[in-house]
């Protein structure tokens, strides 16, 4: 699947690639989470959920970017960033809620670990 040489992975590649497959996992698991909350009759937050989808799908992008080795790479990882913290404060608003926590915190350290790329010397 690594279409990459791994000589040409940096560090700070592979701890990006790392943080956006966890942040992947995390908003899925937390949308899922959120969906079964729904059924017992608490109100679903649409905006919450499609923020949580659309920062799970960038997360998928910027690895298949890096992975990829694409020139878009840098400028994807900084969208990333920027959606990654967006969708962290939208769940840190659910701060009684463990799940949520989770998420932000993976989302914060994806947006974290993306900045850290877009710093980087393409």
């Amino acid at each position: 699947m690594m279409m990459m040489m791994a000589e040409s992975m940096t560090t700070e590649m592979q701890t990006c690639m790392d943080a956006c497959m966890e942040c992947h996992k995390m908003c899925m698991e937390t949308m899922t989470h959120c969906m079964s909350m729904s059924k017992g009759g608490k109100q679903m937050d649409m905006s919450m959920m499609s923020m949580m989808r659309d920062c799970a799908e960038m997360c998928m992008m910027c690895m298949n970017m890096m992975m990829g080795g694409s020139e878009f790479m840098g400028r994807t990882c900084m969208l990333c960033a920027e959606m990654c913290d967006r969708c962290a404060m939208v769940c840190e608003k659910m701060s009684d809620d463990h799940k949520m926590m989770e998420c932000a915190a993976a989302c914060r350290k994806c947006a974290e670990a993306c900045k850290m790329m877009h710093m980087m010397p393409a």
